[in-house]
């Protein structure tokens, strides 16, 4: 595979360090006999304010598309063990439930990405909001485990939309450094999902059965739905957009899958997500079934693990990226997670005797920190090698990182409910793989090739 990515093309849109905003005249000399002159304008004009607001809002609304996954699977984890009784389920059957969420999210993106480069962001993104509304409101009047996984998946396809192109918008806005650094941004605002979705999902079910948890997921889905039709302008111009039909699409993704570079951030990045994902799927039941935590218990954990991530994503963002390379800061992310996972595997495998909750907890937040510093640095570096295809290249790397997940969900629980060990395993075993793909594919230690 060829090392040279795509050329690189400046960032559109102002610069987030030079807004072009317009600045204040000076006041004209009075004349003879007028009125004193009115002090100069301050440096926070009204243009200004409007621009840092926009910039804002929209800021906002990028890290609420990127918080919809977590939003999806995170709200419903504390529900569980009550699915597994109420539809009268064992666990790795509903396990599937998220499986199938997380697949339609990986296969979504694949078709969706392309379609934004071709017909440019707003459209399948607002046609992909509203399937994922009704498919999600369609989930809580599921009757069966079946029926729930089947529309599940159609939820995951639906929810692609939110993830891949917001994604693509960064690249059409970013370039470079300040590409890592909006990307540490989001991580602040997505990252707070996961802390705020099993708290709702914990509260509501003290209201509520599990169905609830999906009807509160639809008002989310709808509101999220109206905000970007009224708010989110399109940012990619006619002339920038991808020709031709599902061939030039396939040759697109091909070209950028034979950057030998691009392919291995976008595989490191897929198996660390991967570790993450197992760690989402199979941390309800070994804090509250193994460890007997109540949901209540377990969604504090769960938020505060999620506060690790954001701290080390807005530490990579404001204090490492411009200072340190995106490959150091990235390196020293998979180093720690591989180091967590080695813990987990030796205490859940009982080489240090009987451990209660706090060592693994103490690991798993290690694990969820350190993923601060791989999940924006990965993307970052993908996608500054794509300026021509964003869509595309934010497929792939969305579509390896939810398949590679969709395949780890359901090996967590291979050996029953009464065992972290497999969970572990997964970890490590994916961890390690991470950090080949990086070292092998990406080969961190040579001089960047210039990109003319």
């Amino acid at each position: 595979m060829s090392e040279r990515g795509p050329s690189a093309a400046p960032a559109q849109g102002p610069s987030p360090e030079s807004p072009s905003v317009p600045t204040a005249a000076a006041p004209a000399t009075a004349s003879a006999g007028s009125a004193p002159p009115a002090p100069p304008e301050p440096l926070e004009t009204a243009p200004l304010k409007a621009a840092r607001r926009t910039s804002l809002l929209v800021t906002f609304i990028l890290g609420g598309l990127s918080a919809l996954p977590p939003l999806s699977m995170d709200m419903y984890l504390p529900a569980l063990p009550e699915v597994t009784t109420a539809l009268h389920s064992p666990a790795a059957t509903v396990q599937l439930t998220l499986t199938s969420c997380l697949a339609g999210m990986a296969l979504g993106q694949l078709v969706i990405g392309p379609m934004s480069d071709k017909w440019g962001r707003r459209r399948p993104l607002l046609a992909g909001m509203a399937v994922y509304v009704l498919a999600t409101a369609i989930c809580a009047l599921a009757p069966t485990t079946e029926m729930l996984i089947g529309f599940r998946l159609l939820q995951g396809l639906a929810g692609a939309a939110a993830i891949v192109i917001a994604r693509a918008v960064v690249r059409d806005l970013y370039d470079g450094v300040e590409m890592a650094r909006f990307f540490s941004t989001l991580m602040l605002i997505s990252g707070a999902a996961p802390i705020i979705a099993p708290l709702i999902g914990g509260q509501v079910l003290r209201f509520s059965d599990w169905r609830g948890v999906f009807v509160v997921l639809t008002g989310v889905g709808l509101a999220l739905t109206l905000v970007v039709w009224r708010r989110l302008d399109e940012t990619l111009p006619p002339e920038r957009r991808q020709t031709g039909g599902v061939g030039a699409a396939l040759r697109t993704m091909r070209g950028l899958l034979g950057d030998r570079v691009f392919a291995g951030y976008t595989l490191a990045g897929g198996f660390a997500f991967a570790v993450l994902f197992s760690y989402i799927s199979a941390s309800p039941f070994v804090v509250q079934e193994i460890y007997g935590a109540s949901p209540q218990a377990f969604s504090l954990l769960f938020g505060l693990n999620a506060v690790g991530l954001i701290l080390f994503g807005q530490i990579n963002g404001k204090l490492l990226v411009g200072r340190v390379s995106l490959d150091k800061a990235l390196g020293a992310g998979l180093a720690v997670i591989t180091v967590a996972s080695v813990a987990l595997l030796l205490m859940s495998s009982g080489v240090f005797g009987k451990v209660g909750l706090v060592p693994v907890a103490a690991a798993l937040f290690v694990l969820m920190s350190a993923m601060g510093l791989v999940l924006p640095n990965t993307n970052a570096q993908a996608l500054m090698r794509t300026p021509h295809a964003a869509g595309s290249a934010s497929a792939l790397l969305g579509t390896s990182s939810f398949l590679v997940g969709a395949v780890a969900s359901p090996l967590v629980g291979i050996a029953g409910e009464g065992t972290a060990v497999p969970m572990a395993v997964v970890q490590l075993t994916c961890s390690l793989l991470a950090v080949a793909c990086f070292l092998g594919m990406c080969r961190p230690w040579r001089a960047p090739e210039p990109t003319a």
